[in-house]
């Protein structure tokens, strides 16, 4: 085995691929007398090399690469500069003093490189020399990167010199207030606010978002004082800051003049073309606006796409509900812009209380406006009432059941009457719905109906079961399933015969659900085991599992021998999750069957059933060329195992 004397010898190789190898080894075995050689190589033009060189050289670390390192700062090349800095940055904070030395060197650029690599070490070593760097280095860049530098490490320490530089060259000015604005001492908001009065205007934008970005409620009350002779521009950044430190609903606490001027300054910022700008400008007005406010917010909620700007859509509808009822609302929703009157029904959706009355202004409002908005704003419309109302809006909804035609909003009328009320008094209006062209209103109907209930409703329904119609049939099998299994015994018996599979089926699910005598319903529907259509079969295994006792497991074992794979799969999930001893052996058969999905659900099965037999066939399994399989058999055991 080589050591660090070899490895030196083998780094002068003619061989790079030697090269290459020893660097890594010599990194591996922190070969620190290798430094200097290794980082020699750091310039050899091969890509390889110079990869395990970096590698090595990062492991090791110490003073000794530090300064091994430094010179190649100096080179020509720019790959090899940057290189060495990136070493520079991991390792650096190893040997401070090499570094901070350099911050006097007579190189500009070498200023510029030390005062990079002195962010990253992370040390508090590192503050005094970047802070004498910001404040008296003649260089702007050596200045710039100081103050990005101290902004990286993020210590408050290098807080009164960046205040101090704050009123730099404007380049310089950026790095500052953006590493102010990381540290985020209380402290930086006096000079922040100060260098407002110079500063050009992208500059004055940058403290304003930094003010707002470090929070400190310090700094309202001096912007509120430069508002008034802000231009536009400023002044709607200085809206967004102090809405983003106080939040909203504070600027309720303002007194009356300064709570008035500030929301005047919100209705102009709503005007900005600044998303964020907006979006703080309408947060504040959701507390201190009015009608303008509720108008302008309106507009631009319309204007926004509801499923690409999805999440602001729904903040800026909260904020519209906080300001309330509004003459702009009620405009909105009677307009000629649909999308208005979209944002204004999911506006007044949010205001509406959970339980409408007659007595409540938002629900009387949306419902006077249903018959003159449009239909789309209708559908919307009726949706939102028929979820809060009560009996009291029943004149209203018995209207629309009368007069209206379209479907949506038929199902509305039809839930509220029906399954929210059960008013017999409509059954008459709404049963003739069953045969209604859209199906979604047939089944509102038919839930409707059931919901009301009463002997007229199920001689109704016991008459629709003589229709030669399928679907009148099936209707009313599913409604006096509902209404009562035991009661209409007879007519069950019936469907369950039924020449049609989606009536046997929804028979078999109502005698199953009927909670009668076992002995009435059980041998109708094990009969329809051997139903002719597969449907059928796997609502019938489905009830066997939930039902599960020893009767039903001759009949699911029978089921195995089912034409259809999955009836047979549904039969070993019933036989497996009850762990049906007397299934192993029937399950250990499946595991040769050609689909490979059954053999899985045995393998299942037969982890779940345990026992010697179910054991001896899965590790049988085990030796499986197929990865799949032989993962599930290895599972199954384990279950086996733990029992």
């Amino acid at each position: 085995m080589a050591d660090c004397t070899d490895y030196l010898a083998l780094l002068s190789s003619d061989n790079k691929e030697i090269v290459r190898e020893s660097a890594f080894k010599a990194g591996e075995d922190n070969c620190v007398e290798a430094v200097p050689k290794l980082a020699e190589l750091l310039k050899t033009n091969h890509l390889g090399i110079q990869e395990a060189v970096d590698s090595s050289l990062r492991k090791i670390g110490g003073r000794e690469t530090v300064e091994a390192v430094i010179p190649l700062l100096r080179s020509d090349e720019a790959p090899v500069r940057n290189l060495a800095m990136d070493i520079l940055r991991e390792v650096g904070n190893q040997d401070m003093p090499s570094l901070i030395e350099l911050t006097q060197d007579e190189d500009p650029d070498i200023r510029i490189f030390v005062s990079d690599i002195l962010g990253s070490t992370g040390n508090m070593l590192a503050v005094q020399p970047l802070c004498e760097a910001l404040l008296k280095d003649p260089e702007v860049n050596v200045r710039y990167q100081a103050a990005v530098s101290l902004g990286e490490l993020g210590l408050e320490e290098a807080t009164p010199c960046l205040n101090k530089a704050i009123n730099d060259e404007e380049w310089v000015q950026y790095s500052v207030i953006e590493a102010l604005t990381k540290i985020g001492h209380a402290s930086s908001v006096n000079a922040l606010v100060k260098a407002l009065d110079g500063a050009s205007d992208l500059v004055a934008s940058m403290i304003i978002d930094s003010l707002g970005e470090m929070g400190n409620v310090k700094a309202v009350t001096m912007l509120l004082k430069r508002m008034p002779d802000a231009p536009t521009a400023l002044r709607n950044k200085i809206v967004k800051a102090v809405v983003k430190i106080i939040g909203g609903k504070s600027l309720t606490l303002l007194s009356d003049e300064e709570r008035e001027r500030f929301r005047q300054y919100l209705l102009v910022a709503l005007q900005d073309e600044d998303e964020e700008i907006q979006d703080a400008a309408i947060q504040g007005l959701a507390y201190v606006g009015g009608e303008e406010a509720s108008r302008g917010i309106l507009r631009i909620a319309a204007a926004l796409d509801p499923d690409r700007d999805q999440d602001r859509l729904a903040l800026i509808i909260g904020f519209l509900s906080q300001i309330g009822l509004t003459e702009a609302l009620k405009g909105g929703l009677l307009g000629e812009d649909q999308e208005q009157a979209r944002v204004a029904v999911q506006v007044l959706a949010q205001i509406a209380p959970d339980e409408c009355t007659l007595e409540d202004c938002v629900c009387q409002v949306l419902m006077e406006a249903f018959w003159k908005a449009a239909l789309p704003v209708q559908r919307q419309i009726v949706g939102v009432v028929a979820s809060k109302s009560d009996e009291q809006s029943k004149d209203f909804f018995i209207r629309v059941l009368n007069e209206h035609e379209d479907g949506t909003v038929l199902k509305s009328a039809v839930y509220l009457l029906g399954e929210k009320l059960r008013l017999a008094e409509v059954v008459d209006r709404i049963f003739p719905l069953l045969d209604h062209q859209y199906d979604d209103v047939k089944e509102a109907a038919l839930e409707a109906c059931i919901a009301i209930g009463g002997d007229g409703v199920q001689a109704r329904f016991q008459e629709m079961f003589t229709s030669e119609e399928p679907v009148h049939r099936l209707m009313a099998t599913y409604a006096l399933g509902k209404l009562g299994p035991m009661e209409n015994l007879e007519i069950l018996r019936q469907a369950v015969e039924d020449v049609v599979p989606d009536i046997r089926k929804v028979a078999v699910e109502a005698l199953a659900a009927s909670g009668g005598d076992d002995s009435v319903w059980r041998p109708l529907v094990l009969h329809r085991l051997s139903d002719e259509s597969k449907d059928v079969r796997l609502t019938v295994i489905e009830i066997m599992g939930h039902h599960y006792d020893q009767e039903m497991v001759p009949h699911l074992l029978d089921a195995l021998d089912d034409e259809d794979d999955w009836v047979k799969i549904r039969a070993m999930d019933a036989l497996g999750e009850h762990s049906t001893a007397e299934a192993a052996p029937r399950m250990v058969e499946m595991l040769g069957n050609t689909n490979r999905f059954v053999v899985m659900k045995a393998i299942e099965a037969l982890g779940n059933i345990g026992g010697s037999a179910a054991f001896a066939a899965l590790l049988e399994v085990t030796n499986s060329d197929e990865y799949e399989l032989v993962s599930a058999a290895e599972e199954a055991i384990s279950k086996i195992q733990e029992m």
